[in-house]
């Protein structure tokens, strides 16, 4: 493990690391994300974002995959090592193989290249908001098959010990704990848990495989979060007729 996060300075508004080589995108970029009312720190290269969050730890990560020196994948495991922190992901048009690659290492979400400004400062929108904890007066513990998750504390753990989850590995748990014994496309997942009504759908997939990478006991003979063939996935608490996974 790495050195723990710098203490967030407080602030109203979020501090989001923009990290991208190109100078005219990450303007855009800046520019875009300072009138929605962000506080944007950018930098060009990975060792200098590393350096910057180890300084002043972010809300949020807005990080190109190809880098000199250090590719985005390398930047992301390290500040994974570092604490949790929300990533999305750039990415080339086309490139699905580098795409699958960043949600693997735990990117929260991704946005191809070229893309809408616009539609960029709503993914940081909706991560940010996904990342925050829910309201007190919310606060419902889930509990079933030796899993705990307390949406209010973000915070999850299995047979009492804590699980290290991403953002969207988080909400994805959360959703199966809330809703089991029902099967759900990978549609449905994007909509309720990513909040999405579009999307790569291979993005569910990664993200159902590395979380049952976390929480089954056997991740190649899933018996929780099963497959439903045709139709998606169901998170069964009596893990009774697991199947392979898909």
């Amino acid at each position: 493990m790495g050195e723990a996060p710098a203490e967030r300075r407080p602030a109203e508004a979020a501090r989001v690391l923009v990290v991208e080589d190109d100078p005219t995108v990450a303007e855009v970029v800046l520019g875009y994300l300072d009138r929605a009312g962000y506080e944007v720190d950018p930098v060009g290269d990975g060792p200098t974002a590393l350096t910057r969050a180890a300084t002043h730890w972010p809300d949020l990560v807005v990080l190109d995959l190809m880098l000199p020196g250090m590719d985005g994948l390398e930047v992301c495991r390290r500040l994974r090592a570092r604490g949790p922190v929300p990533v999305i992901m750039l990415t080339a048009r086309g490139d699905e193989d580098d795409r699958i690659l960043g949600l693997e290492v735990g990117a929260d979400d991704y946005v191809t290249k070229p893309f809408s400004p616009r539609e960029l400062v709503l993914r940081v929108e909706s991560v940010l908001r996904r990342s925050r904890p829910a309201r007190a007066g919310m606060r419902t513990t889930l509990q079933a098959a030796g899993l705990t998750v307390d949406p209010a504390a973000r915070h999850a753990t299995k047979n009492g010990t804590e699980l290290a989850l991403t953002l969207r590995e988080f909400d994805l748990l959360a959703f199966f704990l809330g809703h089991p014994g029902r099967a759900y496309g990978r549609e449905d997942l994007m909509r309720e848990v990513w909040g999405w009504d579009f999307g790569d759908l291979s993005t569910v997939t990664v993200h159902v495989r590395r979380l049952r990478g976390k929480v089954e006991d056997d991740p190649a003979r899933p018996r929780l979060i099963q497959t439903v063939w045709g139709v998606g996935y169901r998170f069964d608490p009596t893990g009774t007729s697991g199947r392979p996974e898909e």
